[in-house]
């Protein structure tokens, strides 16, 4: 399925898409970007989690809450529209680093088999990787989160908790927690631990065996465990 078809999907079945609402935001972000005051990721980005993964692919939902901010002379943006994830060739990130110490030591016995910062491999197996907040500005965090992209965002998970069965949904920190009102617990299996950055990967996110814990939900489902 193409990235157009897969999109499309997603606009005849989350409400809120159908009615061009992610389209107008989308808009909306960019019309004050400069190149003093750029807006990451790209705007040919910004839709990636969904033109990677379809609503009928999506097995898991990992809700990030605002891009990376962040920019590299010589590199670009980190934030290229997948939720916690970077390009090749772009300095990792320490939330992402603490993800993939959690996979190396749960799944694989310590060893570094999980490395790839392009968390693109993901998203292709059914894991949307999905911001609240769709766009940023450089160096603001959290300056778009006043624009609508939470309406939209939360119509999406609300659509895929009606629309699907057997989704594990991973809230990560009590920002995401607080997107569990949104879910019916009793289709899905809700995973929550603290947020995997530096601050807080410590208190319960590093040695959680969350992505085991999702492997083993996914099989009893009788879908392909994702290879993290």
């Amino acid at each position: 399925m193409n990235d157009e078809m897969q999109s499309a999907l997603w606009e005849e079945n989350v409400p809120l898409m159908r009615e061009g609402v992610h389209k107008t935001l989308r808009d909306r972000a960019y019309a004050a970007a400069s190149p003093d005051r750029p807006v990451f990721p790209r705007r040919e980005d910004v839709f990636t989690a969904m033109r990677l993964t379809s609503l009928a692919a999506t097995k898991v939902v990992i809700i990030g809450q605002d891009p990376y901010f962040n920019e590299h002379p010589g590199i670009g943006p980190e934030a290229h529209g997948l939720a916690f994830s970077v390009r090749h060739g772009v300095p990792m990130p320490p939330s992402l680093r603490n993800i993939l110490q959690e996979i190396n030591n749960s799944l694989y016995n310590g060893e570094p088999v999980s490395c790839d910062t392009d968390l693109t491999r993901w998203a292709e197996q059914g894991v949307l990787l999905l911001n609240a907040s769709l766009t940023v500005e450089k160096k603001k965090p959290n300056s778009h989160v006043s624009l609508g992209w939470h309406h939209l965002t939360d119509n999406i998970i609300e659509t895929i908790s009606q629309k699907k069965e057997g989704v594990v949904f991973m809230l990560w920190g009590a920002f995401a927690q607080k997107k569990a009102a949104l879910i019916e617990e009793s289709r899905h299996l809700i995973l929550a631990t603290s947020h995997p950055s530096p601050l807080s990967a410590h208190r319960g996110f590093l040695g959680s065996g969350i992505f085991v814990r999702c492997n083993e939900y996914l099989k009893k489902q009788g879908k392909d465990e994702i290879v993290w």
